[in-house]
């Protein structure tokens, strides 16, 4: 069995931004050689979420006002985590919209459906982050 191991790395613009991040991982499977196997993606920081979805702006908007009304960024101090930071909200959205996602490999491409893309879904941005890509497999 063989095994890949890269790191993505972020830094955005925005508090929160969605990124598709499909070619970046279909190019990590080209690099592996893996053809048969499972590819993982996953966010290594806990204020950030990779995952599957369409790429589409109207759903990228519905997320974030989803997302806005089940944690609110503000006002700060409705959350007691907010003290030394104002980040309650950013792990929340992480806590609902996943921290990894696992893909089938299958014939060297990722098994996704039709509609289907990776994402990186930043919630505390402007800070360098990263993305764990680990595919194993034959």
């Amino acid at each position: 069995m063989k095994s890949y191991r890269k790191e993505l790395w972020f830094q955005t613009k925005n508090r929160r931004e969605l990124i598709n991040i499909t070619g970046e991982v279909k190019n990590c499977l080209k690099e592996s050689g893996i053809n048969e196997g499972l590819a993982l993606c996953n966010a290594m920081h806990i204020t950030a979420s990779v995952f599957i979805n369409d790429d589409e702006s109207g759903l990228h908007q519905d997320f974030e006002k989803w997302l806005e009304k089940i944690a609110p960024e503000k006002p700060y101090n409705q959350y007691m985590h907010n003290g030394f930071e104002d980040n309650a909200d950013a792990h929340l959205k992480r806590t609902i919209m996943g921290r990894e996602a696992v893909i089938a490999v299958t014939e060297g491409r990722l098994d996704l459906g039709p509609w289907e893309q990776i994402f990186y879904g930043e919630f505390d941005g402007k800070r360098k982050k990263r993305v764990l890509i680990k595919i194993i497999g034959e």
